[in-house]
């Protein structure tokens, strides 16, 4: 490397165990004779020059915190070329060469071009609540915010069964249902509404149908990227179809980002960390570090972004054999 010089940001949506990974990539590349800079507000920061060095006591302090402590953004400038110059002489400005990036898909079509079309080394991090990037098992985030999600389900479990109701209930995870298919499978919920796959608002309807007075209570899970429709309309066109049914519904949104990290992302983001100070002494450039087997891999970019990563039909049908979404009700 021709400056022993690494930045580091953090880009698009927050999530739980960022800091952690921000702290790796701090202490690793510090105790192998880097000097880390800190660039704050993402992509935008980047672009401003809000750029500045990070010493061993700057990210004290901050491995418990959710969110991140250099803030995040998303920047429409960033996606064009002039844009990604201007991110470019600014990393020169600072004698910067190296930048480390955590964040998701569209974090990463950004860190790609900026590689591409520079001489900067590029290495990802995983972070995203959603655990939707191809070549990893698993990002940074999505541990904390299932937890957050079953906690919040159990309670409203609570009060569907003390007035046997139907409840719908929205979850994070955009185009992928694993927030919702597994919190689903966590909290025993009844059906789960998944952009994977098709005709479940129909097996709503079929466990509706007979469920009769056996359950106190019915929890619906919608992901925000279901095919078939957001909570609301999803649920108007139940009550539309049952109108004897005691309908409610409930949008967790945002707090399933915050929160204090789970130990499991706090430990996966400090060996993610440490693996991209890892691949930069080796002169990687464009990858992701992913996570396979319980252990760091090393993912080209290129793959990563153009890769869906989507719930698969096997894990679907596990749920199926234990009574989500089909109509088992003598359980």
């Amino acid at each position: 490397m021709k400056n022993r010089k690494i930045g580091v940001l953090t880009s698009g949506g927050d999530a739980p165990g960022m800091n952690a990974a921000i702290r790796a990539v701090t202490r690793a590349g510090i105790n192998n004779g880097f000097e880390v800079y800190g660039i704050r507000q993402g992509y935008r920061g980047l672009m401003d020059g809000d750029i500045y060095q990070l010493n061993s006591w700057d990210v004290s302090g901050i491995i418990q915190a959710g969110g991140t402590f250099l803030q995040t953004a998303r920047s429409e400038e960033f996606r064009t070329v002039e844009g990604r110059q201007r991110a470019y002489e600014q990393l020169k400005k600072f004698g910067i060469d190296s930048l480390v990036v955590i964040g998701g898909d569209g974090s990463f079509t950004g860190a790609n071009l900026l590689s591409m079309e520079t001489d900067i080394n590029v290495i990802g991090i995983p972070g995203t609540i959603d655990n939707d990037l191809y070549g990893t098992d698993y990002t940074i985030g999505y541990d904390t915010a299932l937890n957050t999600v079953i906690q919040a389900i159990d309670k409203i479990r609570d009060t569907a069964n003390s007035h046997n109701r139907v409840f719908f209930v929205e979850v994070m995870g955009r185009d992928a249902g694993f927030i919702a298919l597994h919190s689903c499978v966590a909290c025993g919920a009844e059906v789960a509404i998944i952009p994977e796959e098709q005709n479940q608002l129909e097996k709503a309807r079929q466990y509706l149908s007979v469920r009769g007075n056996k359950r106190k209570s019915t929890i619906i899970l919608v992901a925000e990227g279901a095919k078939e429709g957001d909570v609301r309309s999803i649920s108007e066109q139940i009550q539309s179809d049952f109108p004897n049914l005691d309908i409610r519904l409930s949008i967790l949104g945002h707090m399933q980002r915050g929160g204090t990290p789970s130990a499991k992302d706090r430990i996966v983001a400090s060996f993610m960390g440490i693996a991209a100070v890892q691949a930069l002494m080796d002169n990687q450039k464009s990858l992701m570090i992913g996570w396979k087997n319980e252990q760091p891999v090393h993912v080209p970019l290129s793959k990563v972004i153009k890769t869906h990563k989507g719930v698969s039909h096997e894990e679907v049908a596990c749920a199926e054999s234990i009574g989500t979404f089909i109509p088992v009700i003598d359980n």
